[in-house]
């Protein structure tokens, strides 16, 4: 009975496997819980940069993306709670292999987010159900080796604190033809987020909510 209880929480459960269309984890870093789809819980855990399951062995790819161009991750299976999609940016220090950088320290960077639109019977989310979901790369970024990090937010269990679902994913990309952009504001995770913060710790249902706050810093718009 129990197993018929839990399937239907596992199956809503959701990753970011692919990027670019590529085999699942070739340019995407092996992630916490694989097969059961989990997402972060601890907002104050390191698990908040990319969730990496560090027990994985095989080498991660380093995808070529151009400045301006638009970039797509992989849903498996699909978007399946409310909530708020966003993605971030790191870029590895001179010097530093993009496979040995962890993205530890205030060095993220949002670049995009898809915010819900306010009606009257409560918030409706872009990425609803979305198989793939995408961001454009900036056109001033600097050229170089980045993680790229996408994050959605599950807020269906978020009305009290350490309800929200994260589920977040890392790419790792070789940015081309970029420019001299200064990215900004930058934030560590953990850090950029708190248990509290209202677009963490919200009640959905009732009473029907009038407005959203995106979690983290603005996006950069370079």
């Amino acid at each position: 009975m129990k197993l018929l209880l839990l399937a239907p929480l596992v199956a809503a459960h959701y990753n970011f496997p692919s990027f670019q269309g590529s085999k699942e984890y070739q340019y995407v870093r092996m992630i916490k819980g694989r097969f059961s789809h989990g997402g972060v819980t601890d907002v104050m855990s390191p698990d908040m940069r990319c969730n990496v399951d560090p027990n994985w062995t095989t080498p991660t790819e380093t995808a070529p993306v151009t400045a301006g161009s638009v970039v797509k991750f992989g849903v498996e299976p699909k978007v399946g709670h409310p909530g708020p999609l966003q993605f971030y940016m790191a870029k590895a220090p001179a010097g530093v292999d993009i496979s040995k950088f962890d993205g530890s320290g205030p060095v993220w960077f949002k670049i995009g987010g898809d915010p819900p639109k306010v009606t009257e019977k409560g918030l409706v989310w872009p990425s609803t159900d979305a198989t793939s979901v995408s961001v454009r790369i900036p056109a001033s970024l600097p050229s170089g080796d980045y993680l790229l990090r996408v994050e959605h937010t599950a807020l269906h269990g978020a009305g009290s604190e350490g309800g929200a679902q994260i589920y977040i994913a890392c790419a790792q990309v070789k940015v081309a033809g970029g420019g001299n952009g200064n990215p900004g504001p930058k934030v560590a995770f953990p850090g950029a987020y708190k248990p509290a913060d209202p677009g963490l710790k919200i009640n959905l249902y009732w009473p029907i909510p009038t407005e959203y706050v995106m979690p983290g810093p603005p996006v950069w718009k370079g």
